[in-house]
């Protein structure tokens, strides 16, 4: 794996710091964990959007087959 150096303002630096040693991390784990969080946050709010655009109807036959599926389990 290959390094490079970015350019961060210090203060943003000395927290990135403080939060990874407070995980238990190193500073590249902390901002992967952090580009990690940053890409599920997308994907959910895509999600998110995806759900709201989707008509009642499609949202109702999916409530009754997911009730379906729960009985499936219950019996």
């Amino acid at each position: 794996m290959t390094s490079t150096t970015i350019k961060v303002p210090s203060q943003l630096r000395d927290q990135l710091k403080r939060q990874a040693a407070a995980e238990h991390r190193t500073l590249g784990a902390h901002l992967a964990h952090l580009a990690g969080l940053g890409e599920r946050e997308s994907r959910m709010r895509h999600l998110r959007d995806a759900i709201a655009a989707t008509p009642e109807s499609d949202l109702e036959s999916y409530r009754a087959e997911t009730r379906a599926w729960d009985q499936i389990e219950r019996d």
